[in-house]
């Protein structure tokens, strides 16, 4: 009897994305799959890179952008590492743009460019971790792998009536859900779950009388089935302050330092700083530095202030290891130096700009 529910559940959520499955630009839909189209590993496998802490919203343009400049994985391998980083600019968590070039190229020499089919085999890849994995192997491959993003983790609270935080809960998710999962179709499932959490079963006022679990979930025959999951107590996000740096040439240029390969924004360029991190710059040159402000950037762990000080390049200087000039206006540097770049830019604008008669 059990066994007949749990497969109710999965026939009542196939049944409605079959329906209404999103439209993604990364996905092959219930129909195209049905008629035997099969998903490019390589699309699936970018997309939930990209999708990790970051909204459908943003990802879709800047997918887009990549599978356009990087069609396949050999030629994303065959990029060079700062323009991966400068495509990457501004969907944060820049480790991942590291991980991603690095997995690209394990893939197209060590695999001849092709993905593992088995959550075993990918998580031996650079970056490729359990959830990434079970999410490639299921909507790539089709196997029997339990994904569990954010959304699906507030399904299956609501759908269990989980009574505590996901964090504490991870092992009791799976567990259940693994008793309602497929044996076929299993992408397609995933893929439900997600959808259901994105555009029916949401954080806020989820829409139980239209969601086809309805009938199944503990949560809707509560009177309050937003209070899942449980919420953990809030961290609280400390303040750091730091200096920044902006060197200016004669060109529109700016000085950029390429950050240590580990830590924050770690193989990035970036303008000098100090202060805020492991890693401290010293003033790259002897400059009449001029105080240019202040910017704000949130990260996920802390909240930063940097100070930014801008200053001309004195005559003759020359670059040591590591530094580079970039065009002020559009070099690709992460979003918290492009804020310093433009405060900078701004300051010294407005100090050469003629006095209103």
């Amino acid at each position: 009897m059990k066994q007949n529910r749990f497969k109710r559940q999965a026939r009542d959520a196939l049944d409605w994305y079959d329906a209404n499955a999103r439209d993604l630009p990364w996905r092959v839909g219930p129909s195209a799959r049905a008629a035997g189209l099969r998903p490019d590993p390589y699309r699936v496998w970018l997309s939930e890179v990209m999708l990790q802490q970051t909204t459908v919203a943003t990802v879709r343009p800047r997918f887009a952008a990549f599978v356009s400049r990087w069609p396949s994985v050999g030629a994303l391998a065959a990029a060079a590492e700062d323009d991966v980083f400068g495509e990457w600019a501004g969907l944060g968590y820049y480790a991942r743009a590291r991980n991603l070039h690095r997995c690209a190229k394990v893939v197209a020499s060590d695999l001849n460019g092709v993905f593992p089919d088995t959550e075993e085999k990918l998580l031996a890849l650079p970056g490729v971790g359990p959830y990434t994995a079970a999410a490639i192997a299921a909507i790539a491959f089709d196997a029997r792998a339990i994904v569990i993003d954010g959304n699906i983790e507030r399904v299956a609270a609501r759908l269990f009536a989980i009574d505590r935080p996901v964090r504490v809960a991870k092992a009791d998710i799976r567990e259940r859900l693994d008793r309602i999962w497929p044996n076929d179709r299993c992408g397609d499932f995933a893929q439900s779950l997600m959808d259901l959490g994105a555009t029916i079963c949401t954080p806020r006022k989820p829409s139980c009388p239209i969601c086809p679990l309805n009938d199944h979930c503990l949560a809707a025959a509560g009177d309050d089935p937003a209070r899942y999951p449980t919420k953990p107590a809030k961290p609280v996000r400390p303040d750091r302050a730091g200096a920044a740096w902006a060197l200016f040439d004669g060109r529109d240029r700016v000085l950029l330092v390429r950050r240590p390969p580990k830590g924050l924004l770690g193989g990035m360029m970036a303008l000098p700083s100090a202060g805020w991190s492991d890693h401290d710059d010293a003033p790259p040159a002897a400059a009449q530095w001029k105080d240019a402000g202040s910017i704000e950037h949130v990260f996920t762990h802390f909240r930063l202030t940097l100070t930014v000080h801008a200053g001309a390049a004195p005559k003759g200087m020359r670059l040591r290891e590591g530094e580079v000039w970039a065009d002020a206006a559009s070099a690709a540097v992460p979003t918290v130096m492009r804020k310093a770049i433009d405060r900078a830019i701004a300051h010294r604008d407005s100090r050469n700009s003629p006095s209103p008669a």
